[in-house]
């Protein structure tokens, strides 16, 4: 494994390069998820799946590091549609007003948002993070974190995310802390 090299930088792909972008997005979901990859809703088959469903959707963006030409982690989301499924999965359902999606402009949804280990605690997951957020045209941004992983969940709560509450977003997916952050 290469080490970080301090210099990364970012490019952003939009819907028009998702078959450009895409095995990057496979081959990094299945390096940092190697450990999980055998539970079905883990599996590298299902998140293309899930990837399938995000790109879609109008607005979908990708922000991709690289670190001399390799990639090292990236962040996508989607605006959510209006009568989206994004909040049915509550287990405490919320106040109508606060999920009421008006089709594009309201929410982005952050779907994905991973590093390479050795990249890591380097920045370089904020920068992403931050590089995909610039420029949205949405009110907010929300995203799910497994509740199992309460480091990660502080890390989003320093960069101003709220939690709002659990969900479950499937049959056969985890548990997940439900996140929310105002971007205007």
């Amino acid at each position: 494994m290469t080490a970080p090299s301090g210099t990364v930088t970012l490019r952003r792909y939009g819907l028009d390069e998702v078959d450009a972008v895409r095995p990057t997005l496979s081959e990094l979901y299945a390096e940092v998820y190697a450990d999980r990859l055998s539970d079905p809703f883990f599996s590298v088959e299902r998140f293309e799946e899930r990837l399938d469903g995000h790109v879609s959707r109008p607005g979908w963006e990708a922000v991709v590091g690289y670190d001399n030409g390799r990639p090292i982690g990236y962040a996508y989301g989607s605006p959510l549609p209006e009568r989206s499924r994004w909040w049915a999965g509550m287990l405490t359902p919320l106040p109508e007003q606060d999920t009421d999606e008006t089709g594009g402009r309201r929410t982005l949804a952050l779907f994905e948002l991973m590093v390479r280990t050795p990249w890591r605690k380097t920045g370089s997951a904020h920068r992403i993070h931050e590089e995909l957020l610039s420029g949205r045209p949405e009110e907010r941004v929300t995203l799910l974190v497994e509740p199992t992983h309460p480091k990660v969940q502080k890390l989003y709560e320093q960069w101003g995310y709220e939690n709002v509450g659990d969900q479950r977003p499937f049959p056969d997916a985890p548990l997940y802390a439900t996140m929310v952050r105002r971007l205007r």
